[in-house]
């Protein structure tokens, strides 16, 4: 392709100007006005997805349980805790054919907003109750301070 050099052609892309200081200054304010109402909707997806992700471990440490109790015939009690099921318990009744971990990380996780899941069993929901207390870290709460239960699971 051949670019032209004449004058007029010189001339005719000298003359051509950039933006505006007034366009430029329209589209940051409708970028302000985009962040501002996108913004805040964006920002309260962290606690939903800690909240997704603690319903998910749940679930993963309770496929953990049921092949615990496959192997051994019952859960873990709430003494031997969680904790049982990365390392053969040493108290209680002893589990008589435990296997290396049940645990994919061979570590029991924490909450998505670290503190340990809370195991008691037997529970009063069912063989055993696993639950998070939620941001707060307490029993109860509301909206992203609310407990999240295995039995309310679906």
């Amino acid at each position: 392709m051949k670019v032209c050099s004449c004058r007029k052609c010189v001339t005719k892309i000298a003359d051509q100007k950039g933006f505006t200081l007034i366009e430029i200054l329209v589209v940051l304010v409708i970028i302000g006005i985009l962040a501002g109402y996108i913004g805040p909707k964006l920002m309260s997806h962290p606690g939903k997805a800690k909240r997704t992700k603690a319903s998910v471990q749940i679930e993963g440490i309770e496929t953990a349980l049921k092949m615990y109790k496959l192997d051994n015939g019952m859960y873990p009690s709430t003494d031997q805790g969680l904790q049982a099921l990365v390392e053969a318990p040493t108290t209680g009744k002893l589990p008589p054919k435990w296997k290396e971990g049940y645990l994919e990380k061979k570590k029991v996780p924490l909450d998505p907003w670290g503190n340990e899941y809370i195991y008691l069993s037997p529970g009063t929901q069912g063989d055993y109750d696993l639950s998070s207390y939620g941001a707060d870290g307490e029993a109860g709460g509301e909206g992203e301070a609310a407990d999240i239960n295995s039995w309310e699971l679906e």
